[in-house]
């Protein structure tokens, strides 16, 4: 009965503290509930370590004297570097890790400054090493052993005073681990290492691996911090000074820093001379040391990682600010007068001073940039996306001007320039599709896009307007801007439009009317013969199946009706490419009519008026005053409202209208049907069609993709004239071969 009470006692109770041992149940979990006692020990704890942090380190703060004195103190560190990076001790035995190290490291010993810098600094670093030796030995504390050799070195700066510390324990580290790697094959070295009792340590490697792999963990942390350290006092006093915000946060942990690494430094000369003088058994058997080292890796590593996001802070504060002087570098050149195009060249494409930036596109070879020097150069301004038909027009306007290289409008030359987004870890699959469409240019190209400097990015986007749709922008022979975006007038006239100015630009404008030539020149030829014929020609366009087929019958029947010889064109829709497909393939197996087979000539047609529509934005021509912009407009806006038409009669445009207007004036033939002999059919036709058109004006709507560049603020409806309404419009035409851009 007994048992079974204490048993359940027990149950009740279950105690796991002695402070639970003496409380009651209930008061036990009360106090468990409120707040856990190992929570607030360690809290405790905390307080009282972070205390004695803040009181030494005023006690450091207060040796610091500096006295203007400075030095480089990175060819000394990488002295340093060198010798623990031989000397750190492996998991391997000794002797075999020792033969493995490479001899190729610099040999300074020969270099005349760093010959003198040492004899200048050497009194100092015997200083230190002295001290810690003898502190070591004596049993002095860590702080202390820190404290007194930071009064060995006041008036240095913060780096200068750690780097001298691990020159100190270099030296003796190095000396331990040479006499164990020589020992040996050297007689003399064998005798100094017997004395040290390395025989005996050799032997018991083995038992001694994991303290020896503790102490390489600190060195390492020590190497890593000081080689920080080092990065962030030699910050480029023109891109960041000491008193900007971000340097002065980073500068601050740097006291701290510096602290804790020559403490370290001072626990490994500690370790080392604890081996040599007490032997390995005492090594081994005392825990205190082992539990120091792993501490102390673990402080250095946690304000390592502290220091190296503020040094990552300061790098791109750095890189923000040689941006904005490259940019407007780039800018003051772009508006200064030059006698050629080099320095302007040479600023976009090979900033880094590359020898030959560029690629040959007829031979890939490498060349240099001096074979543009004097010439019209035409960048194209790309992402990695631009399209396969982008490329393929281009590439046949740029092989046609090539044909008689003497004309005047084949002297220029194509550079392309890919523009990519420099946030995004540039990947095989990435320089893959580069080179695919490298391989394809026949034109010069940037050798690769990593040459392309972010300040040059960034102005191309902010002066060219650049966002992801190609640009076309062209130098004159001097390196002069004179068209921000010639892409328009390629795609419009080819290399006819030659040199690419808005001068030549309105020249062309002038020379043109509302015909069918306009709409349909350099896709086609089999259309331009019809034109030369007189024929009627109705080009039309949509998705919709069942209005092609009905508008297809009703005009071959109407055309029969009147006799005229009538030629029908299904130009497809400027998206829905497999819509598009789709319609073509349907309407060739019905028979309804003539169609482009090859996708890519509906992409260019509708580029084309798109680029039409903007070339005269961009000279600032208006609807009201340009009844050519009128129409272009008017037939872009139906386009995205459904099916639509144009009919000429040979290079005489006289209808452009809407699936809601012309079906039906086909439809209602016998309503007009009298007009045809004294009018003609044409006009008969197109004085019906504007009476219905005028009865019901179907509604205006323009998209303007948002990586076109420059997008007009406001707009005027072609039909009424009144600024439209301004909408944000998402999209998606579910194409599968559409490309996914990246960039």
């Amino acid at each position: 009965m007994e048992t079974t009470n204490k048993a359940m006692a027990e149950q009740t109770v279950n105690p796991s503290t002695p402070m639970q041992r003496v409380l009651k149940p209930e008061v036990t979990n009360k106090i468990i509930n409120l707040v856990p006692l190992q929570q607030l020990i360690k809290h405790d704890r905390s307080m009282i370590t972070m205390s004695k942090d803040n009181t030494m380190m005023k006690q450091i703060q207060a040796t610091h004297a500096p006295d203007g004195r400075e030095f480089d103190v990175r060819p000394l560190f990488q002295l340093v570097e060198d010798i623990l990076s031989r000397a750190t001790l492996s998991v391997d035995p000794l002797i075999t890790a020792g033969k493995r190290r490479s001899e190729t490291s610099d040999d300074r010993t020969y270099q005349a400054s760093f010959i003198a810098l040492i004899e200048a600094l050497s009194f100092t670093i015997d200083r230190i090493s002295n001290e810690m030796a003898y502190r070591s030995s004596s049993g002095s504390d860590a702080h202390a052993t820190t404290l007194s050799i930071f009064n060995l070195v006041p008036s240095y700066s913060w780096d200068a005073k750690l780097v001298l510390t691990l020159s100190a324990f270099a030296m003796k580290y190095g000396e331990f681990s040479l006499l164990a790697q020589i020992s040996p094959s050297n007689h003399l070295a064998k005798s100094m290492a017997t004395l040290k009792q390395l025989p005996v340590i050799l032997e018991q490697f083995g038992p001694l691996k994991p303290r020896f792999n503790a102490l390489n963990n600190l060195i390492k942390a020590m190497m890593d911090i000081t080689r920080c350290l080092v990065e962030l006092k030699e910050l480029p006093p023109k891109y960041i000074s000491k008193e900007a915000p971000i340097s002065a946060k980073a500068m601050t942990h740097v006291p701290t820093a510096v602290y804790w690494t020559v403490r370290s430094a001072v626990a490994c000369e500690t370790q080392i001379s604890t081996l040599t003088s007490m032997g390995h058994e005492y090594w081994m058997s005392s825990t205190n040391e082992a539990w120091e080292l792993s501490t102390l890796t673990h402080k250095i590593n946690s304000i390592l990682d502290l220091l190296k996001k503020q040094l990552a802070l300061c790098y791109q504060y750095i890189d923000e600010r040689i941006e904005a002087e490259t940019f407007q570098k780039i800018q003051n050149l772009v508006e200064s007068i030059h006698i050629d195009n080099m320095m302007i060249l040479r600023a976009l494409i090979c900033h880094k001073d590359d020898v030959l930036p560029l690629l040959e596109g007829s031979t890939k070879t490498r060349v240099n940039i001096d074979v543009l020097r004097r010439k019209n150069v035409l960048l194209l301004v790309s992402g990695l996306s631009i399209s396969h038909d982008e490329l393929s027009i281009l590439e046949q306007i740029y092989n046609e001007s090539r044909f008689n290289a003497t004309r005047t409008e084949s002297q220029y030359q194509v550079v392309w320039i890919p523009v990519v987004d420099r946030s995004v870890v540039w990947t095989e699959a990435l320089q893959n599709r580069f080179e695919s469409l490298q391989v394809t240019m026949p034109w010069y190209s940037v050798y690769t896009p990593k040459q392309i400097d972010r300040a040059v990015i960034r102005f191309i986007k902010e002066v060219w307007h650049f966002r992801n749709k190609p640009i076309l922008v062209v130098l004159d022979p001097q390196g002069n801007p004179v068209s921000p975006n010639a892409i328009h007038m390629m795609w419009i006239w080819g290399s006819i439009a030659f040199p690419f100015t808005s001068s030549r630009e309105e020249a062309l404008w002038k020379a043109e009317t509302w015909r069918l030539e306009l709409l349909v020149d350099g896709i086609d030829p089999t259309i331009l013969n019809w034109v030369k014929e007189g024929k009627f020609i109705y080009l039309y366009g949509g998705t919709d199946m069942e209005w092609i087929r009905k508008f297809t019958t009703t005009a071959k029947t109407v055309a029969s009706a009147a006799r005229i010889p009538l030629e029908l064109v299904y130009v497809g829709k400027s998206n829905k490419r497999e819509q598009v497909r789709k319609c073509t393939t349907a309407i060739t197996l019905e028979k309804l009519s003539y169609c482009w087979q090859d996708l890519a000539f509906v992409w260019f047609f509708w580029t084309r008026l798109e680029s039409m529509m903007f070339s005269k934005i961009q000279l600032g021509i208006t609807v009201d005053v340009d009844p050519l912009l009128r129409e272009i407009k008017k037939l872009l806006s139906y386009e995205k409202e459904g099916g639509w038409a144009v009919l000429s009669k040979g290079s005489f445009v006289f209808v452009n209208g809407h699936s809601s207007t012309v079906l039906p004036t086909f439809t209602q033939y016998n309503a007009w049907k009298d007009d045809v002999p004294p009018k003609g059919f044409e006009i008969a036709c197109m004085d019906y069609h504007n009476k219905l058109h005028s009865d019901s004006k179907p509604c205006c709507r323009f998209e303007f993709p948002s990586d076109i560049g420059r997008i007009p603020d406001n707009i005027k409806c072609p039909e009424c004239l009144r600024i439209m309404e301004k909408y944000m419009t998402f999209g998606c035409c579910h194409d599968d071969n559409a490309i996914n851009a990246l960039y």
